[in-house]
C-alpha cells in the first residue's frame, strides 16, 4: 500500500519528537529506498528531488511551509516497520550527516548530475531501488544502528577531500602552453 509522504512525516514525528526539517526529508529519503528494496514498491506516491542540502520530498515541503498539512492517516504493518526500522538505523544522526551520507550515495548523485545548484532534479525510484537493494543494502551482520559518532569520524574532512582548493593556475606556465600550442598549430598549417 503507497501512502503519503504526509502521513509517513508524522510517524518519523511522534518517533523523534522536535525532528528538524532536514533531517526529516533524509529520514524520507531513506524510508522510500529501505521501502522499496523490502518490498518491491514505493512507501510514498510523492516524488523525492536531489535539492542543494540532499534528497527533499518537494511537494511536503511546499505543503508545509504554507501551512497545507492533511491530518495523517493510518498506516499498515509494512510501512510502520520500514519507519521503525530506519529510526533505529538512522534516527541518532543529526541532519548534517544525513546530508553528507546521502551526498556520498548514487541516487542522490545520479539526479545531482543533472541539476544547477538552487535547482531541483528528481531522484527516480529506480535509482533508490538498485541502489539499496546492492550498495545501500545491509549485509546479514550489519544489523547495529549507525552510530552518530562513528559516521561524523567517517565524514570528518570529507567536503576539504572531495572537493579540494585547486591552486590558481601560474600565468607564466600558461603562457607557454599558449605558445606551444601556437607553435603546433603554426607547423601543421
Amino acid at each position: 500500500m503507497t501512502v503519503s509522504a504526509h502521513d509517513v512525516a508524522a510517524a518519523l514525528r511522534a518517533r523523534l519528537p522536535g525532528l528538524p526539517t532536514k533531517k526529516l526529508h533524509k529520514l524520507l529519503y531513506y524510508c522510500q529506498g529501505h521501502h522499496l528494496a523490502a518490498f518491491g514498491t514505493p512507501l510514498f506516491g510523492e516524488a523525492i528531488s536531489a535539492w542543494d542540502m540532499g534528497p527533499v520530498v518537494g511537494t511536503l515541503w511546499r505543503a508545509e511551509r504554507s501551512g497545507d498539512i492533511p491530518g495523517p492517516q493510518r498506516l499498515g504493518e509494512a510501512e510502520l516497520n520500514t519507519i521503525g526500522y530506519v529510526v533505529s538505523r538512522y534516527g541518532k544522526l543529526t541532519g548534517t550527516d544525513l546530508e553528507h551520507l546521502t551526498h556520498s550515495e548514487t541516487p542522490w548523485q545520479y539526479a545531482n548530475t543533472a541539476r544547477m545548484p538552487g535547482e531541483s532534479a528528481r531522484i527516480e525510484l529506480d535509482w533508490l531501488r538498485d541502489y539499496f537493494t546492492t550498495t545501500g543494502a545491509l549485509d546479514d551482520d550489519d544489523e547495529t544502528p549507525v552510530d552518530a559518532a562513528e559516521v561524523r569520524a567517517i565524514l570528518k574532512g570529507a567536503e576539504a577531500r572531495r572537493n579540494p582548493n585547486p591552486r590558481p593556475d601560474d600565468p607564466e606556465r600558461l603562457r607557454a602552453q599558449v605558445a606551444e600550442l601556437r607553435a603546433q598549430l603554426g607547423r601543421s598549417a
